[in-house]
């Protein structure tokens, strides 16, 4: 027998409540009436050790444990490698994951971060398990979401629990970024994807005054990365700015590659030799990595292991086939840069100008998107304004 677990939901309420990301009484109406368990069919990934995955499923779970489970503060991993699902595993298994349902603090801050009223339409690019579609159509109604998803296992695994849970709303399988037209406009957009920048197609497909709200990471970075808000205008660009940290796996079609290879092969001819002026460390902090997607958006950051075990280093920028290359010493870092851009001469020109200015949050950069460019800008400073076009 299934359990009740309107306890579980109105606990989970509580708690978003309590963190101040549940505000509305109608949102918290929504988190109150959709049993998360039900997005998490057939099962899910635990972390077991050694980076391996513990599938639990639905059916081989206790029903006490598996509400346990789905009322978790956390993401549960969903599917691994494009394809692998809990009920096709037995044992703790290796996997990238591909696919999710995202922690509710998340889900839930990013609806309320929408600003929807009621009798809006809205377009959600990554159906995913199709959790925070159910909560956005126990508020506006099944007939005003439509939601698209580009893995075609998991849009009908999202389908079927939408349906299981009483909304049959427009579930789309396709690539997200070109979004929907033939339902546009739209009121509201909202991407549980990151995205290298806001795809013009949802600008046009999204009513002036309404808002697009979606995780950015310019450089495909998987942290770094910014929540961008924008409200669009009716000459067809949109503004707005990044309201805070955020997190997403990358939109399928933009997700890169790793490097492989011998990368120290790669960076055997450097054209300078200098010491760093700022520690390569300071990438690990979440804006410093921001601002340097920005400064060098075609850029990946790569750490590796050379032969000997040593820790080595890298920046590559494959398209413009450049690298800035780091080796710590007693008295800081030196950097080995070749190809025709400086790649650290960029990044470090921009740390430089984010320390004289106080090393200002992720929240005062601002953002403009017009059909050919993203400009981004934090204050009036020129060295910390960034303009990426396209094409």
């Amino acid at each position: 027998m299934t359990p009740d677990t309107a306890p579980e939901r109105r606990a989970l309420a509580d708690r978003l409540q309590e963190a101040e990301v549940l505000a509305h009484p109608k949102w918290r109406a929504a988190v109150e009436a959709v049993p998360r368990e039900l997005f998490l069919r057939p099962g899910v990934f635990l972390p077991a050790d050694d980076g391996h995955w513990r599938p639990a499923t639905a059916l081989g779970t206790d029903p006490k444990e598996w509400s346990e489970i789905a009322y978790r503060d956390e993401s549960l991993v969903t599917q691994l490698d494009g394809h692998l699902t809990a009920d096709q595993a037995t044992e703790p298994v290796p996997g990238v994951p591909t696919s999710s349902s995202t922690t509710p603090v998340t889900v839930v801050g990013m609806i309320e971060a929408l600003d929807i009223e009621d009798g809006d339409t809205a377009l959600e690019i990554g159906t995913g398990t199709g959790y925070s579609t159910a909560l956005m159509c126990h508020r506006l109604g099944e007939d005003n979401v439509t939601t698209i998803e580009v893995d075609p296992g998991v849009a009908t695994r999202a389908d079927a629990a939408l349906e299981a849970a009483g909304y049959s709303t427009w579930t789309v399988t396709g690539d997200g970024l070109f979004g929907h037209p033939r339902r546009a406009p739209y009121d509201r957009v909202i991407a549980t994807c990151a995205v290298r920048r806001i795809p013009h197609t949802w600008v046009r497909q999204t009513r002036p005054g309404g808002t697009i709200l979606t995780t950015l990471a310019p450089g495909s970075w998987a942290y770094g990365t910014g929540l961008a808000k924008v409200t669009v205008n009716d000459d067809g660009t949109a503004e707005g700015r990044i309201i805070g940290e955020s997190s997403f796996m990358q939109a399928r079609s933009q997700a890169v590659e790793p490097l492989a290879g011998d990368l120290s092969a790669r960076t055997s001819y450097a054209d300078s030799e200098r010491k760093a002026k700022v520690p390569l460390t300071l990438l690990e902090e979440w804006m410093p990595a921001f601002l340097a997607q920005l400064a060098a958006p075609g850029a990946q950051l790569v750490r590796a292991t050379g032969g000997d075990g040593a820790s080595q280093r890298y920046v590559f920028d494959a398209d413009r086939e450049s690298f800035a290359a780091f080796t710590e010493n007693g008295s800081g870092w030196t950097v080995r840069q070749g190809g025709p851009v400086a790649l650290w001469d960029d990044i470090e020109r921009t740390l430089l100008a984010w320390q004289d200015a106080e090393r200002p949050d992720i929240s005062t950069v601002r953002l403009r998107v017009t059909p050919r460019s993203h400009t981004y800008w934090i204050g009036d400073r020129p060295a910390l304004r960034w303009e990426h076009r396209l094409g």
